[in-house]
């Protein structure tokens, strides 16, 4: 079950459940992936590497994954500034489209509520 309704980040998220019962429970694994590789520190801290995946969304226009991995980055503790950094990244390197997709994850930051715990993906 998800711990928490997701579907602010994409109505699609509704039907995760379901979703992972009929794909053999990818969903729940690929969480499990997430939790173990970003969300844990290592060489990395775990905000740092939420706010890797974070870019790594808006590179690649994904406006749910970076809306889930910014949120998770600001529970972590992001700063805005630190989030400036990494989007003025993607600004750099994607130029005008690129700004414009930084732009919504700046968003994302801004209406992140980090008093839920959510999920995005059934266990």
């Amino acid at each position: 079950m998800m711990k928490k309704d997701i579907t602010n980040i994409d109505p699609a998220l509704s039907h995760m459940h379901d979703f992972s019962k009929v794909t053999y429970n990818t969903a729940g694994k690929l969480n499990q992936m997430r939790e173990e590789v970003i969300f844990n520190d290592g060489a990395f801290s775990a905000k740092l590497k939420a706010l890797i995946a974070a870019l790594w969304g808006v590179s690649t226009k994904c406006e749910p994954c970076f809306k889930f991995y910014i949120q998770k980055a600001k529970k972590l503790g992001i700063t805005e500034k630190e989030l400036g950094e990494i989007l003025a990244i993607a600004s750099v390197m994607g130029g005008c489209v690129g700004e414009m997709w930084a732009l919504k994850a700046y968003k994302a930051y801004k209406d992140a509520d980090t008093s839920d715990n959510q999920q995005c993906c059934d266990d």
